[in-house]
């Protein structure tokens, strides 16, 4: 799939500015014992189709406007993902933006997570499950 050039230079601008983090660094921060908050910003669809095992559904449409209901505190850790990487760049620098500071997009996504074999789970589209 061709990524048009005006978004490609939105999400590089977003990558710039956020953390990125991989699932293995989410497994690997998981055995430490750190708990960050899974967070799927992909549309209602895709989230029903399959997650991220214990993943929130946010997806970046509603992304800004429910945050604050199921993460109010904004030094909670936070790992965001999508697709493939670059829904979940634009959504973290958004709620960077918004003044959460411990935020992450998850480079490779949903892709990424199903190679690796990680546990996902089918259906549902409740939103915001913290």
């Amino acid at each position: 799939m061709s990524i048009p050039s005006r978004y490609k230079t939105l999400v590089d601008e977003a990558k710039s500015r956020v953390r990125e983090t991989t699932p293995e660094d989410l497994l690997a921060r998981r055995a430490r014992g750190e708990n960050p908050v899974l967070v799927d910003v992909r549309e209602d669809d895709e989230f029903r189709v399959d997650h991220a095992a214990g993943a929130v559904h946010l997806s970046k449409g509603i992304l800004e406007r429910d945050v604050e209901k199921t993460v109010p505190d904004l030094k909670t850790p936070l790992v965001l993902y999508c697709g493939g990487g670059s829904r979940s760049a634009l959504a973290a620098d958004a709620l960077r933006k918004m003044g959460y500071t411990e935020v992450w997009s998850m480079q490779g996504g949903m892709r990424r997570w199903r190679e690796l074999g990680l546990p996902v789970e089918i259906g549902s589209d409740e939103k915001g499950k913290a």
